[in-house]
């Protein structure tokens, strides 16, 4: 009689023990991601500050008192909007490109397996491999040499031959899981290769496409090397006008912060409301055994 009453005393000890451990690993957890946020929220909170406060030699965390003067001196010293403008123009342009373009090196790899194919599949990871510094210099030579300097059309080129090895990795997981016999009905049905990949397989691949493009979005968006390279002042991007507060003479703290928090704060909000979608995107893309 006493061992069934052993292994309920032991069963509520483990349930004890792992509540407990779920709460410690709940509350390191929780103050590491404080710890994380808290340059982020210094941030925000000095860009609400007066510009005084802002570079002030005994700088306060929380604001004596709030202000927007930061945001609007941010759009009166130099044209933020035109900055901002053009970094959506060109993550959005070159997002799309190297989506379409790596789902169909991506179908066709898939679908059409050989040594070649596989052998081009490893030179496309090796190219994702290379750092983007060694590469900053043949791709400023390449588009110096087509007359692209400073306008959108050179980083539009760059991002998307940048995204386009990462797009087709990404998306070949998703095109195996797929069955073939989707292409198959959709030949029955009169189609021929690139209508049954555009009207059949992209549908069902959504998931994939959502979060291929919003990767290649985010590298797009957050790039400063290629930005700062190619372009002076016409194609300039917001991150490259952003450290332009800062010069050998001066640093407009506040103007900064604000302008910094206006680049990230959207992008952080998208990322938190699509964040389920992209794990889900990345889980049906897992290759099955």
């Amino acid at each position: 009689m006493s061992k069934p009453n052993a292994g309920v005393s032991n069963e509520n000890t483990l349930g004890r023990l792992f509540k407990k451990n779920k709460t410690i690993i709940g509350l390191i957890t929780t103050v590491l991601a404080l710890l994380f946020i808290s340059p982020y929220i210094y941030i925000v909170l000095t860009s609400i500050k007066p510009s005084s406060d802002a570079i002030s030699p005994s700088p306060t965390f929380f604001p004596r008192e709030l202000s927007l003067e930061n945001y609007v001196a941010m759009f009166n010293q130099m044209p933020i909007a035109k900055y901002f403008f053009n970094s959506f123009i060109t993550a959005s342009i070159s997002t799309i490109l190297a989506v379409f373009l790596g789902a169909l090196a991506a179908y066709g790899l898939s679908r059409f397996s050989s040594k070649t194919g596989n052998i081009f599949l490893l030179l496309t990871l090796c190219v994702r491999m290379v750092p983007m510094i060694s590469i900053a210099i043949p791709m400023y030579i390449i588009i110096n040499g087509m007359g692209l300097i400073d306008t959108r059309v050179a980083l539009i080129i760059t991002y998307t031959a940048i995204n386009v090895p990462f797009a087709i990795w990404l998306m070949i997981g998703f095109f195996n899981n797929i069955p073939k016999e989707f292409d198959e009905a959709a030949r029955i049905d009169g189609c021929n290769i690139f209508t049954a990949f555009i009207k059949v397989i992209l549908p069902v691949s959504l998931p994939g496409l959502a979060t291929a493009a919003i990767f290649c979005f985010m590298l797009a968006w957050n790039d400063f090397l290629f930005a700062l390279l190619l372009t002076s002042t016409n194609a300039k991007t917001a991150t490259v006008g952003i450290s332009e507060f800062l010069t050998a003479y001066n640093l407009d703290l506040g103007p900064m912060t604000a302008a910094a928090v206006s680049f990230s704060l959207p992008v952080m909000v998208f990322s938190i409301l699509v964040q389920r979608y992209i794990v889900s995107g990345m889980t049906l893309g897992a290759v099955k055994e």
